[in-house]
């Protein structure tokens, strides 16, 4: 069975991916953890709801539910989004014990609740360094190039909005995600303690194209009609602390009981974008 932790805060499209779900999946167990908000859900056999007395943030709220899930397999993903047709099967057939597997993802057409074309398509995502974007031209043609061969393939990283896992092995080598003001504190860089971990420990990070979701595609106009509930929170965390402490935490191998360190990570998928050669430069000094 596949366990999967939609995490939401007052998002309005939270039942129409309930729905895509249970439409496109057999034997789950949908976890809807309302983090900190009241508001209606979907009512089916395969969907209990998580209610958190206070507003958490996106790693407490996925905390919750870890901690409820009862399946061989995990997912999270966002409330925003759309599946394919045997979406829950497919993922957990083509897991093994050791991977963090993404499927494709598409762009999501909100308004004719329908997935982008092929030219939406993103598969694959890297690190950067010292620049921010987590999708350049090149790995626009990387793609291009792989669209349909290999079918699955290995990812330097991930987006974050959905990823499927075995339950063991993730809670024994990830475990609860850290939710701490001083680290991580409770938004910050998800999709890089788990891939991070994955990959440093042993484990791998990969891409199923064999079956797809449609993400809500968060422009800018997104974030001010939003700005309230969402953009606001965000934008501050952006500027703020944890995401220079995640950088420098991995980047500086302060990680600890990793097989590997950071440098073996970009040195697999080298030539990386952004990344200078001179390996000297590759480290981040407090400030």
């Amino acid at each position: 069975m596949l366990s999967i932790i939609v995490p939401t805060y007052k998002d309005s499209l939270l039942n129409k991916t309930i729905d895509s779900l249970l439409e496109n999946t057999g034997d789950v167990e949908i976890l809807v953890v309302l983090d900190g908000c009241s508001q209606e859900v979907r009512e089916d056999k395969r969907v209990k709801v998580i209610r958190l007395g206070k507003n958490l943030g996106m790693r407490g709220a996925i905390n919750a539910g870890l901690a409820e899930a009862r399946g061989e397999f995990i997912m999270k993903i966002d409330s925003h989004c759309k599946v394919g047709e045997g979406f829950d099967k497919i993922m957990a057939e083509n897991c093994a014990e050791n991977w963090l597997t993404v499927p494709r993802r598409y762009t999501l057409n909100v308004e004719k609740w329908e997935r982008g074309g092929y030219a939406t398509v993103k598969d694959y995502h890297y690190l950067s360094f010292p620049e921010k974007g987590l999708w350049p031209q090149e790995w626009r043609a990387r793609t291009a190039e792989r669209l349909h061969d290999p079918i699955i393939d290995d990812t330097m990283t991930f987006q974050g909005s959905c990823w499927c896992a075995n339950r063991k092995y993730f809670m024994e080598h990830v475990g609860f995600l850290d939710d701490r003001p001083e680290t991580y504190s409770t938004f910050a860089g998800d999709q890089l303690e788990i891939g991070l971990k994955y990959w440093l420990n042993g484990g791998e990070n990969k891409v199923v194209k064999k079956t797809w979701y449609a993400h809500l595609f968060k422009n800018a106009n997104y974030y001010r009609t939003q700005a309230r509930e969402i953009g606001t929170h965000k934008r501050k965390m952006l500027a703020m602390g944890p995401y220079r402490w995640t950088a420098k935490h991995w980047m500086n191998n302060e990680e600890p009981n990793m097989l590997y360190k950071f440098e073996w990570l970009v040195e697999k998928f080298w030539p990386v974008p952004t990344w200078p050669e001179d390996r000297a430069l590759w480290v981040i000094e407090d400030k």
